[in-house]
């Protein structure tokens, strides 16, 4: 079974503060927290896709670079 983080608990416990001291915000919170993460996870996908296109257009710029440095 994995460990629970600091930053979940954390994050459990700053929602029941807002639990007590603003309940409608804290309920509104738990609904709209997963539709906003579905909203913005194409854009992480595309984010992470030009994350590894640029690292291998680097690699392959780069590679004649490492080739002559491997040979001195």
């Amino acid at each position: 079974m994995k460990p629970i983080s600091m930053k979940t608990l954390i994050a459990v416990f700053l929602w029941f503060i807002l639990l007590v001291l603003c309940w409608p915000l804290a309920l509104a919170l738990i609904f709209l927290l997963p539709l906003i993460w579905l909203i913005l996870l194409p854009f992480k996908i595309v984010g992470l896709t030009l994350e590894v296109v640029f690292k291998l257009i680097s690699a392959i710029l780069l590679f004649p670079f490492r080739i002559v440095g491997a040979v001195k």
